[in-house]
């Protein structure tokens, strides 16, 4: 087998290249995990997922679900649980978390410390909550939507279908933020994350083409 010599300039350009890939965006299966973002493509052909942001919140073998953190709606909480005690922050708006179960409502919040209950880490200080009870716990506790926020419904896939759909293009995959999921301009934060990722590949084209002439010379 004849091995393969790198060009240096081309082997110190894959290197800075994979490192700034790494700290930006994936589509690399294996990246796929829990307190991850999903970025639709700007050309996904599903409406239902267009332009969405999505917190990953499960990934096993059972499958995969995450919450769309970027559709904010005119509801409020009151209006939508009205079974649920929001005294406190009735007012805020609900999220639409996905197109599946949408009669089931699921939180995410921020704390310093773990919480009592069913509630499970996602990243950082970020957890999610699904019981009732809990759920009017972490809303009496809050001090608004700066650290917790309702979701309806959720996003959904079988083992091995997300896989195939980051295969073909559809979803880029980010480190997630908690910045990001309580970000006060939730409708912007897709079209933010999109355009780093365009200009990002712009760049990068940019180098392989000067080191194609670098070491053409």
């Amino acid at each position: 087998m004849t091995k393969k010599v790198w060009h240096p300039v081309a082997l110190a350009a894959f290197v800075v290249f994979g490192a700034s890939m790494a700290s930006a965006q994936s589509i690399r299966v294996e990246d796929l995990d829990v307190g991850r973002f999903l970025v639709s493509a700007r050309d996904l052909p599903d409406p239902s997922f267009a332009e969405s942001v999505i917190l990953l919140i499960q990934h096993d073998k059972w499958g995969t679900v995450g919450l769309m953190i970027n559709r904010r709606t005119e509801a409020p909480i009151s209006r939508i649980l009205e079974d649920l005690n929001t005294a406190k922050h009735g007012s805020e708006p609900i999220y639409v978390g996905g197109p599946v179960g949408i009669n089931a409502a699921l939180g995410l919040f921020r704390s310093q410390k773990k919480p009592d209950g069913a509630a499970t880490s996602l990243l950082g200080d970020v957890y999610v909550v699904s019981s009732k009870a809990l759920l009017e716990k972490t809303l009496a506790a809050s001090s608004g939507p700066n650290d917790m926020r309702i979701y309806m419904g959720y996003c959904g896939w079988a083992v091995g279908q997300l896989e195939n759909e980051v295969r073909q293009g559809g979803w880029w995959i980010f480190d997630g933020d908690a910045r990001l999921v309580f970000d006060p301009y939730p409708a912007s934060v897709w079209s933010r994350l999109i355009t780093r990722t365009e200009r990002q590949i712009a760049s990068t084209q940019r180098q392989r083409f000067r080191l194609c002439l670098r070491i053409r010379g």
